[in-house]
């Protein structure tokens, strides 16, 4: 019998090492490479769509066309210039972790399968609630990204706060909110039409006495207010909300605080992000995503929930082919924090990475995330026809031209076209309060002080000629 799935060591070795060399060319050139590659043709499209062959081929011509030809098709998400969105750098440690684990395979759904790799996840688990200064009992679990951290915390407060009667249960946003957050609360049986979006400030803070009156009125109404989302970092402007007087406010209305940290919690490991995060660690639960704030691969999110208990309750599930539950706090069960039962082992990206770097080495890289933010902020609200309109709490903020009589967003979105043309930076737009304006983004550990002054010399030459062809 021809064992087709089993290639002998000296065949993969030559694939492994083909694979490797071809990754490492392009992380080698990732600084000199465009900010955004150029959109695939009919024909790159059609290859990439072929029927799947019944016999099998050399996997290394595959390789070499996916890594030289296919990926840069696309944006350049790991590079330095890449300012758009929300960066994400890609940690290369992260990629030997998951060749490990993925020529391991490994079960770690229930800590009987594989404790001591669940005990290397706990431990990480650990270091990040103490970072977050959540208490003793807290628990937390790694997702595959903020929107299932999201979806986790609606569930433990749903359970938590009103339980049978979630129909009558209200969740408070503001209309800054990341939409998985609204997205979660409909997935665990709120009602669309209790999800009050609700206004914010002059900075696009979630307005504290808006908050309180739709608390006050929904109460009179014979409804049941559960749950209100704080942000710690906007995707539109940045904008962290009021954490301490949210906090204050959800104790005294016995509401869930839920903080979506998903873009800046991490800021929290640095002593200045620290401080411009204050209040965070009064959350019930908190959602982040080490596949921005902690620079690993995409497919890594996580969720703190205060109370491990709640965390538990709404997936804890007893089956007779399962091993049985551990009964060890050094250990943990993550099918009972979670819906999954099959999981990757994912705590092994972050574990490998602060192990190889160090925490220190991570809190320098966001302390200098923030500095050059600061930097970019200040640079942008000095040319002459743009405005900034957010202020940068961590490091992201927007901006937008400004020429009176004329079309702002009509010309925003022109520069924006004219800055990411250049290719050397990437910026991404969005609309605030109904008017386009264009953002930055600081949070690749790739991204350094050359590439932020590149893109501002850019930026100021695109705006002086943009204002000049407008007169």
């Amino acid at each position: 019998m021809d064992h087709a799935l089993e290639p002998p060591p000296e065949t993969l070795a030559a694939w492994f090492h083909a694979a490797v060399d071809l990754a490492l060319e392009h992380v080698g050139a990732l600084q000199d490479q465009p900010a955004h590659g150029p959109a695939p043709n009919a024909a790159e499209l059609a290859a990439a769509g072929a029927p799947i062959p019944e016999q099998g081929q050399d996997p290394r011509p595959l390789i070499a066309r996916l890594i030289r030809d296919w990926v840069p098709k696309s944006f350049t998400t790991a590079g330095p210039g890449y300012l758009a969105y929300i960066p994400g750098g890609g940690l290369p440690t992260a990629a030997l972790a998951d060749l490990i684990s993925g020529l391991t395979n490994r079960f770690i759904g229930v800590a009987a399968a594989a404790p001591l790799l669940v005990r290397l996840e706990v431990a990480v688990l650990r270091w990040l609630l103490d970072e977050f200064r959540f208490p003793a009992g807290a628990r937390a679990v790694l997702t595959s990204g903020g929107s299932v951290a999201n979806l986790i915390a609606m569930a433990a407060a749903r359970d938590r706060t009103v339980g049978e009667e979630v129909g009558r249960g209200v969740v408070y946003v503001s209309n800054q909110i990341h939409h998985s957050n609204t997205k979660a609360a409909h997935v665990v049986g709120f009602r669309r039409a209790h999800v009050r979006q609700l206004p914010v400030d002059a900075q696009f803070r979630l307005r504290l006495d808006a908050l309180a009156a739709a608390v006050a009125a929904d109460r009179r109404a014979g409804l049941l207010p559960a749950v209100v989302i704080a942000n710690a970092g906007t995707v539109h402007s940045g904008a962290v909300d009021a954490l301490p007087a949210l906090a204050d406010f959800a104790a005294r209305e016995r509401l869930w605080l839920h903080i979506d940290g998903a873009y800046g919690a991490c800021f929290q490991l640095c002593a200045e992000g620290r401080r411009r995060l204050a209040g965070i660690e009064r959350a019930d639960s908190l959602s982040i995503d080490p596949h921005k704030g902690l620079f690993l691969p995409y497919g890594t999110g996580g969720v703190l929930v205060r109370d491990g208990a709640d965390l538990r309750r709404p997936f804890a599930q007893e089956s007779a082919y399962l091993p049985l539950a551990v009964n060890d706090e050094a250990l943990q069960d993550f099918t009972d924090a979670s819906p999954e039962l099959s999981r990757d082992f994912r705590g092994l990206r972050l574990w490998l990475s602060l192990q190889t770097f160090g925490a220190n080495a991570f809190r320098e890289a966001l302390a200098e995330k923030l500095e050059l933010a600061g930097r970019a902020h200040a640079a942008v609200a000095a040319i002459p026809g743009l405005e900034v309109v957010s202020p940068c709490d961590l490091s992201l903020f927007a901006f937008r031209v400004a020429r009176p009589g004329a079309d702002g967003d009509a010309l925003s979105r022109e520069l924006l076209a004219r800055v990411n043309a250049r290719q050397r930076v990437f910026l991404s737009g969005t609309l605030l309060e109904g008017q386009f304006a264009l953002r930055v983004c600081v949070l690749s550990f790739r991204t350094h002080a050359e590439r932020i002054d590149e893109g501002l010399v850019q930026l100021r030459e695109e705006t002086a000629r943009l204002l000049r062809s407008a007169t």
